[in-house]
């Protein structure tokens, strides 16, 4: 017994020890991983700006990136690049003596259309400043040739091969309701506003003829926009343009020479030869260059002399209830803009809105704690690709809003759903469920049956009176009366473009517009120079990345026609069942 004892002790102590040497291996193997990335880029004495859009991400914020990826793939990580980093880095190359020019490769885009649009626009303003840039594409895209259209120089790869996705824009609807007859499913949609369509799709087996026409009016909107700026850029006509797309005439890369959209095919050896002579090197291995990240880093330095701050508030993502990490939870952004508030050296604050929407009560929240901010700080938006139903009822009260032409917003609506799932359970699962209730309604939002017309008309008051609230907060942001929201409203989705013309913005302009304009409005400040700019929420750590990775999850659907639909709707659990909802039907992504 003796003997058992001191073995059973000494297990235990070598558990204990094993646990310790575990637990501190575990974070010197984190602290390890993370230090990866803490190398401190070096600025040649004279350098070409590179930017390989396919080896970085634009988003709203900058964040590390993960390391582990790095490690399992055994190649080097996409970083993440905030918009706003990527457009001050741009900017100082303009002003910097040590950058000569800039050499992109557009192929491999990936942003959403907001960032697109502003980063175009600071390449643009790269190059009004004097300095060259040139491009060299080998798979054209959409939002390639956008972007590589802005550029002094187009040179493209005279190798066959590539398949060719500049052909203009183009969006998909789903709708389920054949399959969901056929498993017995009743989907229940109760909402206002008659171009609402987020639920349509399960209630339909295709379109109403107002959601294809918002739908069509958004894509030929956002093309639009796009089109005109590439034809400016190459000094043809638009309608040439659609033209020479609309023929199917960009099958070759001689098609593209042709068409005066590239002005010279070169192998890699010619396209080296044109950098040496614009670095006015004699081989190309002197064309000292950095990557714009690496530049961007260098570049994002706190202004410490400056006694004034402007907060960005980043609202990215679907408005949530809680206190969740990732997307607008309501509780956390709400302590955020407290925060703000309370920080007596921000000065003035710019709401960047990314989002389709999401809670009415989180949106409640988060607005109440705006309307209280701007009672003490002038409070300016920046929509970037989305500010539409909750992004934009949080929004409509700032002092100023300005909009990408892309942005998609609006969508002023509100919508309630409830899935009937009895006739599953019933005719396919062959279970029969019997409830037991103390009162009449109280198994209404079990999903096991179809609401009764009391119910219907229940949750229908709900909606209207959501909606009622909606287009009358709207109306006092924005100057209008309610029956002239009405008219723009009912759900209808948009573009930044056509919002300006009918009042739901101030002005097309940037995040960094809005940045300058909240600068200037700060008493005894003379612009950027003078505030340093500080970004809410703070991004995660490397650290936090790393320990975040270890409980991921992956979209199944990801690359398919239904991404769309499962990044809507995947906030939509048990716990939402006749939850009111302000928000978009889809998220959009350009290629």
């Amino acid at each position: 017994m003796k003997d058992f004892v001191k073995m059973t002790l000494a297990v235990l102590a070598g558990l204990l020890i094993f646990s310790f040497v575990a637990f501190f291996f575990s974070f010197a193997v984190i602290g390890a991983v993370a230090s990866l990335g803490d190398k401190q880029p070096v600025m040649p004495r004279e350098a070409v700006l590179k930017i390989d859009m396919s080896t970085f991400t634009l988003n709203e914020q900058s964040a590390e990136a993960n390391p582990m990826d790095m490690i399992m793939s055994g190649s080097t990580s996409v970083e993440s690049l905030g918009i706003y980093d990527a457009i001050n880095a741009i900017n100082s190359a303009a002003k910097d003596p040590a950058v000569k020019f800039i050499y992109m490769k557009p192929d491999g885009v990936s942003g959403g259309t907001a960032q697109v649009e502003e980063f175009r626009k600071a390449l643009k303003n790269f190059r009004n400043s004097g300095k060259a840039i040139v491009s060299y594409i080998e798979s054209p895209s959409n939002a390639g040739y956008y972007i590589a259209s802005v550029s002094d120089k187009v040179f493209m790869t005279p190798h066959d091969g590539a398949m060719n996705m500049f052909n203009g824009l183009s969006s998909q609807m789903i709708f389920l309701k054949d399959i969901l007859d056929k498993l017995g499913v009743n989907v229940q949609l109760i909402r206002h506003g008659k171009y609402k369509s987020a639920g349509e799709m399960f209630i339909r087996n295709s379109s109403s003829k107002e959601n294809l026409e918002q739908n069509t009016e958004m894509v030929e909107s956002l093309w639009s926009t796009w089109a005109s700026e590439i034809a400016q850029a190459r000094e043809i006509s638009v309608e040439n343009l659609n033209e020479i797309i609309n023929n199917l005439e960009l099958n070759f890369p001689s098609d593209w020479v042709e068409h005066g959209l590239v002005d010279e095919l070169l192998n890699y050896n010619q396209l080296e030869q044109k950098l040496c002579d614009l670095f006015v090197a004699d081989k190309y291995e002197d064309v000292k260059g950095i990557s714009l990240t690496d530049y961007a880093t260098l570049k994002n330095t706190v202004n410490f002399k400056a006694k004034s701050k402007v907060a960005v508030i980043y609202a990215s993502g679907e408005i949530v209830d809680g206190n969740a990490k990732e997307n607008v939870a309501g509780n956390r952004f709400a302590k955020i803009i407290s925060e703000v508030r309370q920080d007596s050296t921000v000065k003035a604050v710019v709401l960047r809105v990314n989002s389709p929407g999401g809670s009415v009560l989180a949106s409640e929240k988060i607005k109440a704690e705006l309307d209280l901010l701007r009672e003490y700080k002038p409070v300016i938006a920046s929509y970037g690709d989305y500010a539409a139903s909750g992004g934009y009822w949080i929004s409509a009260n700032c002092d100023k809003i300005y909009s990408n032409a892309s942005t998609l917003t609006g969508s002023i609506g509100v919508f309630s759903m409830i899935p009937d799932f009895g006739g599953v359970v019933k005719d396919k699962l062959h279970i029969t469920i019997t409830p037991v209730n103390s009162n009449e309604h109280s198994d209404m939002y079990s999903m096991m049956r179809a609401l009764s017309k009391n119910e219907i008309d229940y949750m229908q008051a709900s909606v209207e009176r959501i909606y009622d609230k909606f287009t009358t907060l709207v109306s006092e942001g924005r100057g209008m009366t309610v029956t002239r929201v009405d008219e723009i409203a009912q759900g209808r989705v948009w573009t930044g473009a056509d919002a300006l013309g009918i009042g739901l913005v101030d002005e097309i302009g940037t995040l960094e517009d809005a940045i300058n304009y909240a600068a200037l409005s700060i008493n005894g400040v003379n612009g950027l120079n003078d505030v340093q700019v500080v970004g809410y929420p703070k991004p995660l750590s490397t650290v936090e990345i790393l320990l975040e990775s270890l409980t991921g999850e992956s979209n199944a659907l990801a690359g398919t026609a239904f991404e769309s639909v499962a990044d809507a709707f995947k906030e939509f659990g048990a716990q939402e069942t006749g939850k009111a909802y302000a928000r978009m039907p889809y998220v959009m992504s350009i290629r």
